[in-house]
């Protein structure tokens, strides 16, 4: 039975909460009301969070009038390939240094901790990556972030609370470490590898600054880049208003569904993820 003071604790947190929620929410809520809204109702600022004269025009022009479709496929490619790369160099960084038995394991855990604290800076990590041959390849954004510190100790800290026993009974059946890996530890890792894949497909997906800094060919921009350019650049909103459908859209409302277009499929993949999510996170993150 809860006490007075819980029930005001726990009401004033899921007020919270709430509010927080809804924070978060509203201007998502907006942005795609603008976007299927007529253009009389958005000049005319009647749009709030629900769409007046309902259209699909935007998002028409959208895909009809810009490279968005050549850009989401090169984010598809650089997300997909990257969540798979960065998760099997994880892994295997990940499970060596969960085990009791691998030599100088504090010295390497050590090592790479102490590359979250130190970097080699901007500057030598583009002269690097240039004297690799990686400038204007996607190479270039998938090797500097192949395996994130904090996600790797997430998952090292995830194996390290898998019972040894699992160990023991597996070496007497004769089980080697890529056998033991594949069949044993990963299938019961789902949750942390699930959050982990989901922490690593936003960071690709949303790549931003680094693409700007490493890619200079725009047929090999992303989604997040032509978005971001689509909202400033006045030349790229003149070449899209060249088309037949000019008179009935306003530039408001093909930004507006270029964002939705950006947050959606991060927003369509988080769902099916989301039973793993939170355990994941707590189980690697309360074990130590």
């Amino acid at each position: 039975m809860r006490t007075s003071g819980e029930r005001l604790y726990h009401g004033i947190t899921g007020f919270i909460l709430v509010l927080a929620a809804v924070t978060c929410l509203l201007p998502m809520v907006h942005v795609l009301s603008v976007s299927l809204s007529s253009p009389h109702a958005v000049t005319s600022g009647l749009v709030t969070l629900w769409p007046r004269g309902w259209t699909l025009e935007s998002y028409e022009l959208l895909f009809r009038g810009s490279k968005i479709v050549h850009a989401l496929q090169n984010s598809v490619i650089i997300t997909v390939v990257g969540v798979v790369l960065s998760m099997v160099f994880t892994v295997l960084a990940a499970y060596p240094l969960s085990r009791s038995y691998f030599y100088c394991r504090r010295f390497f855990t050590m090592a790479t901790v102490f590359t979250m604290l130190f970097s080699g800076g901007l500057i030598p990590t583009y002269l690097l990556l240039k004297s690799l041959g990686l400038i204007n390849t996607y190479g270039a954004l998938w090797l500097p972030g192949l395996i994130s510190t904090f996600n790797m100790l997430v998952m090292r800290t995830y194996f390290d609370g898998i019972p040894e026993e699992l160990d023991d009974a597996a070496r007497m059946d004769g089980c080697g470490e890529w056998r033991f890996l594949l069949q044993i530890i990963l299938p019961l890792s789902l949750p942390v590898i699930a959050t982990l894949s989901v922490f690593y497909a936003v960071g690709y997906w949303n790549a931003f600054f680094s693409l700007l800094i490493y890619i200079n060919q725009t047929d090999k921009y992303n989604l997040t880049v032509l978005v971001q350019q689509m909202n400033q650049s006045q030349s790229l909103m003149q070449e899209m208003n060249a088309s037949d459908m000019q008179a009935s859209i306003t530039p408001e409302g093909i930004k507006t569904a270029g964002i939705v277009v950006l947050v959606v499929p991060m927003l369509m993949v988080y769902p099916f993820l989301q039973k793993y999510f939170v355990k994941g996170v707590l189980i690697g993150a309360i074990k130590g």
